[in-house]
């Protein structure tokens, strides 16, 4: 079969990837220029790289892991040490560290709590594992439950103190989703420590040794064409055309560079366009279906990424860092932490401003000194001293629209990757899968419609069952 799908991100690539893998023929339909979507890097004109996030891949990744597995691209993942490293605000340029030891799992993760005596006292401990250990031991149903809460609410119901929640999980919080515990649902933190806690390299992280563009992106294409199908930058989709029956004719293309619009017809469409655009491209008569009526209750949330470059080094940490800043999230050098970027006499730093509604319509000059007034409390010995650092030059990415804000009572908006329309399927980090919104989740979406597609009955002319477009009745609502 000929499948069109409509977005080169992690999610259409890995179900471009796994369709080929079943014998089938996709092409892929990107618009703008560059491929990865929400991981989508350019080069500036001196030559360095820029990325729309700071991506961490993590142990308990084993759809994205096997994805380089299959590609032949393992070594290009550079795996740190086994911890988690976070600034201490009360002691400007120290860090407490959690280094997981060599023991299975969950006691790797245990002994590494215990051993920090910087961030969480004794007692802090024991009130910490009394909220947190039923919720590993329960079971993903529990877990799944907990999406009525935010997870601070969560928390403080399991008697976990306000000061834990400020230590540990804001920073945790807003690596994950770019929102606030207080915001956030419950199920996206415990999803993540499950899966960090019960498998021994769960929460060991590595960095891609280059851009996601050009080290992971491409060698999905590459496997796609030479297998027979297709990618195509600059293919925006302007139109899901339909036929009288509801099923989907063809995608309409959008011209570039005043060239004509093109029809493009498959037998079986796919968006794996983030939900925003998507919901802008449905048409009417679906509109009026219950299952896309759903999709009001998805947003996506605002981040802004921000690379730095200086005049020297700031650090020689070749990890993760969590900031505990206020407004920012996490950030890296990534002079230290990716070959591709390496630099022994200067750092560049790349760090993930969030939460980001108040500042993505702020101007640049704006967000940047704001920034350097955060990197003056992490690093005290290199500003405001009488030779202090210098800012060489910078890139601001910024993401009106990224992930889906996961807060309380979302996961029942999101979507199946098989549609009601029998010829159209979804892909992406926001449809239905247990890895949430993350790298991990949009390339087992991929694989989740690949199959799905791979399974269903061939498409008739006939037209589709009366019911599935009638109007929805009693639909949700953001």
């Amino acid at each position: 079969m000929r499948v069109a799908i409509a977005g080169a991100g992690l999610a259409g690539l890995s179900c471009a990837k796994y369709l080929t893998d079943l014998g089938h023929t996709p092409i892929v339909l990107e618009r703008q220029n560059v491929l990865g979507g929400k991981v989508a890097a350019w080069k500036d004109e001196d030559g360095d790289w820029y990325e729309t996030g700071l991506h961490i891949f993590f142990g308990a990744y084993p759809n994205i892991l096997q994805l380089f597995k299959e590609l032949g691209i393992e070594d290009r993942l550079q795996w740190k040490k086994h911890t988690m490293i976070f600034n201490q605000p009360e002691k400007p340029g120290t860090y407490s560290r959690f280094d997981f030891p060599d023991l299975p799992s969950p006691w790797n993760g245990i002994v590494a709590i215990l051993r920090n005596n910087d961030m969480l006292t004794w007692g802090e401990k024991i009130q910490l594992a009394k909220g947190l250990v039923p919720a590993m031991l329960r079971g993903q149903k529990y877990v799944e439950e907990t999406d009525n809460y935010t997870f601070s609410e969560w928390l403080t119901r399991q008697g976990v103190g306000k000061d834990v929640q400020q230590d540990i999980f804001i920073a945790a919080s807003k690596s994950l989703n770019f929102i606030n515990p207080s915001e956030i649902s419950a199920v996206v933190l415990l999803t993540a420590l499950r899966a960090f806690l019960q498998e021994k390299n769960g929460s060991k992280m590595a960095f891609l040794d280059g851009s996601p563009t050009e080290r992971l992106c491409q060698p999905i294409v590459d496997y796609i064409t030479e297998r027979g199908g297709e990618v195509r930058l600059n293919a925006p989709l302007k139109e899901i055309l339909l036929d009288s029956n509801g099923t989907v004719r063809g995608f309409k293309i959008r011209g570039v560079n005043a060239s004509a619009d093109e029809e493009l017809t498959a037998d079986m469409y796919v968006s794996a366009m983030p939900v925003d655009p998507f919901k802008v491209m449905l048409p009417r008569l679906w509109k009026e279906m219950e299952f896309f009526q759903k999709l009001e209750g998805l947003e996506g949330v605002p981040v802004i990424n921000l690379h730095m470059w200086f005049d020297r080094k700031l650090t020689d940490i070749d990890q993760l860092l969590f900031s505990r800043s206020p407004l920012l999230s996490v950030y890296a050098d990534m002079s230290n932490t990716c070959r591709g970027y390496a630099n022994p006499d200067r750092s560049m730093l790349e760090l993930v401003l969030a939460p980001a509604k108040d500042w993505i319509s702020k101007s640049d000059e704006e967000i940047i000194a704001a920034t350097i007034a955060e990197l003056e409390k992490l690093f005290p010995k290199h500003f405001g001293v009488e030779n202090p650092t210098k800012l060489l030059k910078y890139h601001i990415v910024k993401t009106p629209r990224s992930v889906y804000k996961a807060i309380p009572g979302r996961q029942q908006y999101r979507p199946s990757q098989k549609t009601p329309i029998r010829n159209f399927y979804l892909t992406g980090d926001y449809t239905m899968q247990r890895f949430l919104a993350s790298m991990e989740g949009a390339v087992l979406s991929g694989k989740l419609t690949a199959q799905a597609i791979a399974e269903a009955p061939p498409v008739a002319t006939s037209s589709l069952p009366t019911q599935n477009l009638q109007p929805a009745t009693n639909a949700a609502t953001a």
